[in-house]
């Protein structure tokens, strides 16, 4: 990756970098079993008129990629994750298919991102808010979900959460975006600032404030409570925010006040730091967001 694509990824809205395989190759033996098994979970979900493998469905007449993987468990909650900027459903297809060993897992892509349609016009958190709703209506009907969220994606299911008690149980936010990041933008990088740094500051700013694909505004806002329900907060562990010139120690310093603020979410939110990874840390140390998914899932069920 290129200096200017490192520094592009600080808030990682708009790049998308690459993954590696999350799962290990399995025995023939083993292989089958977990063919049969999983055949019989996604069975399962059909009977209940859920949604199985990967399919667009409309929403207000905009087309949306969703995928669903894994069984159901009468009171489990159903695991939906929620990519950051820029990605798209494959970017996490990964962690899904590891989680959807134990769990009914469910990915979307964003109007804007992947395979779904383009916006109409501008999104705002109440209009991407009512895909997501739809989207829960297809893979988990009216049962518990768990949402898990990198950067962007994280600050949605965050503001998302509040509003809908009756069926978001849990939440992960893995590095998720600062509720102040225009603020802390705009402080740490001043309108004297020359270098990478101006470059960095202005295209988060743009696609924050309604800028492609996804055309979405993001106002900064208070971090409102969800209650008593089960949040793991994950933050990056290399500080690679350090390596933008002139701002670079400000801004990491930011990023982490960021994380702790959304631990107001929840009166049982914790935060953690996941120390080999950088803001991918589903790729970087998958088994630190395994784990805690499923430490969310065991106490949210």
């Amino acid at each position: 990756m290129t200096r200017d694509s490192r520094l592009s990824a600080v808030i990682a809205l708009t790049c998308a970098v690459a993954g590696a395989g999350l799962v290990g190759c399995e025995g023939p033996a083993k292989a089958d079993a977990s063919a049969t098994k999983a055949a019989a979970a996604t069975e399962k979900a059909a009977d209940k008129g859920l949604l199985t493998g990967t399919k667009k469905i409309k929403v207000n007449g905009r087309s949306v990629n969703v995928s669903c993987s894994g069984g159901t468990a009468d009171g489990r909650p159903i695991v939906v994750l929620v990519a950051g900027g820029g990605d798209g459903l494959e970017k996490m297809a990964g962690l899904q298919k590891t989680l959807s060993k134990k769990n009914r897992v469910c990915s979307y892509d964003r109007l804007g991102e992947g395979a779904s349609d383009r916006p109409d016009g501008p999104q705002t958190l109440d209009s991407t808010g009512k895909v997501l709703t739809a989207v829960l209506d297809r893979a988990a009907g009216d049962g518990p979900v768990v949402l898990a969220g990198h950067s962007l994606g994280g600050l949605i299911a965050a503001r998302y959460a509040p509003d809908h008690r009756d069926r978001v149980k849990g939440l992960v936010l893995m590095d998720a975006t600062s509720p102040t990041q225009s603020a802390d933008l705009n402080r740490e990088i001043p309108k004297s600032a020359t270098g990478p740094a101006v470059a960095l500051r202005d295209q988060t700013l743009a696609i924050l404030h309604g800028g492609e694909p996804e055309r979405l505004m993001v106002p900064d806002g208070e971090v409102r409570s969800a209650g008593d329900i089960p949040v793991e907060v994950i933050h990056h562990g290399k500080r690679y925010l350090a390596e933008v010139p002139d701002y670079g120690p400000g801004l990491e310093r930011a990023w982490t006040k960021g994380q702790r603020k959304w631990l107001a979410v929840s009166s049982r939110a914790k935060l953690s730091t996941a120390k080999k990874s950088g803001h991918y840390l589903y790729v970087d140390q998958p088994d630190v967001a395994v784990r805690a998914i499923e430490r969310v899932i065991s106490q949210a069920g």
